[in-house]
């Protein structure tokens, strides 16, 4: 199997966000897993309008597009927000349609509380099947966020490291078989 281009979404732009160490984390890990080629996309740095269809200056867009066209799925590292998802992230998505079709899609969620965000993963879920995307199976909760990493950064946690091994290698067989059926 040839590598894989899966970029790694943070879909948050609150200021202070405990979702970046974890984005930044599961990054980092997508590059330990060896299989994909990755790029760490952070919302911010696209969606300037909180207005659906027009959120993105066109430029922004269409990197978004590019971007979207060459990857072979998708990763959306995201904090829940009163049981759902980032309206930021909202509008980014749909930005695009054609672009995702057919195309696995990893969710990793976070929270303060007990859950790691496992209510804006099932929420997620269905948007992404509405724009044709294979959400997978796997899911990598990080609960209580703000205690999961030290000072410097790192993880505290060992085990989220085999957690996204799982994440990743059902992301990479769930990529490779969409793939092939694309291109068939």
């Amino acid at each position: 199997m040839e590598k894989l281009f899966i970029p790694i979404l943070l879909g948050s732009d609150r200021e202070g966000r405990q979702s970046e160490k974890v984005a930044r984390f599961v990054f980092d890990q997508a590059k330990v897993y060896g299989k994909f080629d990755t790029q760490f996309l952070d919302v911010k740095d696209f969606v300037q309008t909180a207005k659906t269809g027009a959120a993105m200056p066109s430029e922004k867009s269409k990197l978004w597009s590019e971007i979207m066209k060459r990857a072979d799925g998708l990763v959306i590292v995201s904090p829940e927000y009163n049981h759902g998802y980032p309206g930021e992230l909202k509008l980014m998505l749909d930005q695009l349609y054609q672009e995702y079709n057919r195309k696995p899609a990893g969710i990793c969620g976070v929270s303060a509380g007990d859950l790691g965000g496992a209510r804006m993963v099932e929420v997620l879920r269905i948007c992404l099947i509405e724009l044709q995307m294979v959400p997978i199976r796997e899911a990598v909760y990080f609960p209580k966020a703000h205690d999961l990493f030290n000072e410097k950064g790192e993880i505290r946690d060992a085990s989220y490291k085999e957690r996204l091994q799982k994440f990743f290698a059902e992301l990479a067989w769930y990529a490779d078989a969409l793939a092939k059926a694309r291109k068939a």
